[in-house]
């Protein structure tokens, strides 16, 4: 029978599960957060960041991308936040038979205000950690990414 995993293979498990691990407890944290603060979900809040970023709207297969959702969980989301006047849909100036999904005037001051204390948020969260070593973990996580989109499947 031959192991598992080699040194080198132990070594990028370990360091896949570490990441993982930090993860989930910024978005665990992040999470309660937002629902104790603010009554919304951390998927709700993705999508309304989405937004933020394109004032003229996203239709709804780009905010399934952009999210990694199903469409399915995108007209959930979309759904309710429309009924609370926070998004609306308008129809694709490109395309008649389709609709974009934009963030109303409301939706847009709500999520200003959440932004900005979710910033404060994540500045907290990772306050201990010397700014040095912030910076190395992001040249550290870009070299990953970049290496990660050379080997896309």
């Amino acid at each position: 029978m031959t192991a598992r995993l080699t040194g080198e293979h132990h070594q990028a498990l370990k360091l896949w599960l570490r990441m993982l691990a930090c993860t989930v407890r910024v978005e665990d944290a992040i999470r309660s957060r937002l629902r104790t603060t603010f009554s919304i979900t951390l998927p709700r809040f993705d999508l309304m960041a989405q937004l933020e970023r394109e004032p003229e709207g996203l239709r709804m297969g780009e905010l399934s991308k952009r999210m990694m959702v199903t469409g399915g969980n995108v007209t959930g989301i979309v759904d309710q936040l429309e009924r609370e006047q926070l998004v609306a849909r308008v129809p694709d100036p490109l395309d008649k038979r389709a609709s974009m999904v934009t963030l109303t005037p409301a939706g847009r001051s709500a999520f200003a205000e959440m932004a900005t204390v979710h910033e404060g948020w994540i500045a907290e969260l990772f306050a201990d950690i010397p700014p040095s070593d912030k910076n190395k973990m992001i040249s550290l996580l870009d070299t990953m990414k970049r290496h990660l989109n050379e080997h896309k499947e």
